[in-house]
């Protein structure tokens, strides 16, 4: 590997000081182009003698500056590897891995770094990717990796997370759930914190079935329909739910409620007596404290 790298250095200024001497080059047939032109004028045709002696000076000085330019380049190339820039480059080679996870080499010098390393790539794309490499000095190997994702499924929410939310829809609201997935540290498709909207969301995509749903196909009445049943208006329901008289169950987040039903020893009006002296349900499952 450092013997490469000092190979490809070398390489480079091999081909810079070859693009330098060609411009030297130019610089010298353009200088006796001028002299050739020079000498074929009619020494009595001054004006034009004079014209071409001027424009042969300028090559000359032209070709003068080109070799200074030249041989200063070829000093300077000769101190680029210099004894301690060879140490630094086996150095760099021999600690190949911390050099190509270095933050500081750029992508470019990344490819290099390959372009030493391998001398070919296979690739066969199936139901896998499989890589034939083929390494200078010929050593060889396969890699058989997994195919890329699509941008879209970088986005897919694990599945393991779509069954829980479906569990969770039994018992709970989109919101509840989204601080529930939180605290367990469950992973979104985004990689950012559930909330409210992901889980519908999530819920409409994945064709779950409502809680709404869920709980009307468990027998639960709406609230008009629990009014009807106990004879008394809406707003009632509401009061005897907050108040635990009987049993409601939030289906969404603005504790919209439905209603079990009240079964025989239903709660009746009864004038005069306190809600707070009145037999109680021994479970309310509506957690907020308003109704609408």
């Amino acid at each position: 590997m450092s013997l490469a790298v000092q190979r490809e250095l070398q390489s480079r200024i091999e081909e810079a000081d070859r693009l330098r001497h060609k411009q030297v080059e130019r610089a010298q047939y353009e200088a006796d182009l001028a002299q050739r032109r020079y000498m074929r004028v009619d020494p009595e045709n001054r004006l034009v003698a004079d014209s071409l002696e001027a424009d042969w000076n300028h090559k000359l000085r032209a070709l003068t500056e080109a070799n200074e330019d030249y041989r200063r380049r070829r000093e300077q190339d000769a101190r680029i590897l210099t004894d301690e820039q060879r140490a630094v480059i086996v150095s760099l080679a021999s600690n190949f891995p911390r050099l190509w996870r270095d933050p500081a080499t750029p992508d470019r010098e990344r490819k290099r770094m390959m372009r030493l390393l391998l001398e070919d790539v296979t690739l066969n794309r199936d139901q896998q990717v499989t890589a034939h490499i083929r390494f200078k000095g010929g050593a060889h190997r396969t890699l058989r990796l997994p195919l890329p994702l699509k941008s879209w499924q970088r986005w897919i929410t694990p599945a393991a997370v779509i069954e829980e939310i479906d569990a969770l829809l039994n018992h709970h609201t989109v919101l509840q759930i989204a601080n529930i997935l939180n605290e367990r540290g469950a992973p979104s498709g985004t990689g950012r914190p559930f909330n409210a909207k992901m889980v519908a969301r999530l819920q409409r995509n994945y064709c779950l079935k409502p809680r709404y749903d869920r709980l009307r196909e468990a027998g639960l009445l709406t609230l008009q329909e629990m009014a009807d049943a106990l004879h008394v208006t809406p707003t009632s329901v509401k009061i005897w739910n907050r108040r635990g008289l009987i049993r409601g169950h939030a289906y969404s987040d603005k504790n919209e409620c439905l209603y079990d039903p009240p079964g025989n020893n239903a709660p009746r009006k009864a004038m005069g007596v306190k809600l707070s002296c009145r037999r109680r349900h021994p479970d309310v499952v509506s957690d907020r404290r308003e109704e609408v």
